[in-house]
């Protein structure tokens, strides 16, 4: 497994990386996260999907090392700003306890769905997400790589 760092990754990293969480959705979920096109590059796939796709680290504050296009988008940051940021970041300071208790569900569960939660964009707009699934990843050794979550729905409060 490539080694994601903010900043400085490869094409080849992103597309692991893609990937793993493509690959993790499906072991824990039974389902695909998005239908594959075979043949074409995952990470590419990934990025267009109008879904909101996104993925966190295994830093002691875990950092953002992956949002695709919608995702970006809809916290209005760009890629340096988003791959950067502390994923705790992404809740309002009055929302971050119970992010850090759902998170804790899903490293025990392997992954939750029907989560909902209002989160904050770059900007100060607040949002509320509805039915996101969230998931562990681990690489093909086992080896704990951080969660990813993914959701179509939200409103803006």
């Amino acid at each position: 497994m490539i080694e994601l760092a903010a900043g400085n990754q490869t094409e080849a990293a992103l597309e692991a990386h893609a990937k793993l969480l493509t690959d993790n959705y499906r072991k824990w979920t039974g389902k695909e996260l998005v239908q594959l096109v075979p043949g074409e590059s995952v990470r590419k796939q990934l990025d267009d999907s109008p879904g909101i796709i996104l993925s966190h680290g295994i830093e002691t504050d875990p950092v953002l090392n992956y949002g695709n296009q919608a995702a970006m988008s809809l916290w209005e940051m760009d890629w340096e700003q988003f791959t950067s940021t502390p994923s705790r970041l992404t809740a309002e300071p009055m929302e971050r306890e119970e992010r850090t208790r759902f998170l804790a569900q899903v490293t025990e569960h392997g992954y939750v769905s029907d989560y909902t939660g209002i989160r904050i964009s770059s900007t100060g707009r607040r949002f509320y997400i509805k039915k996101a699934t969230v998931w562990n990843l681990f690489d093909d050794t086992g080896v704990y790589r951080g969660q990813a979550a993914a959701f179509t729905e939200y409103e803006y409060i």
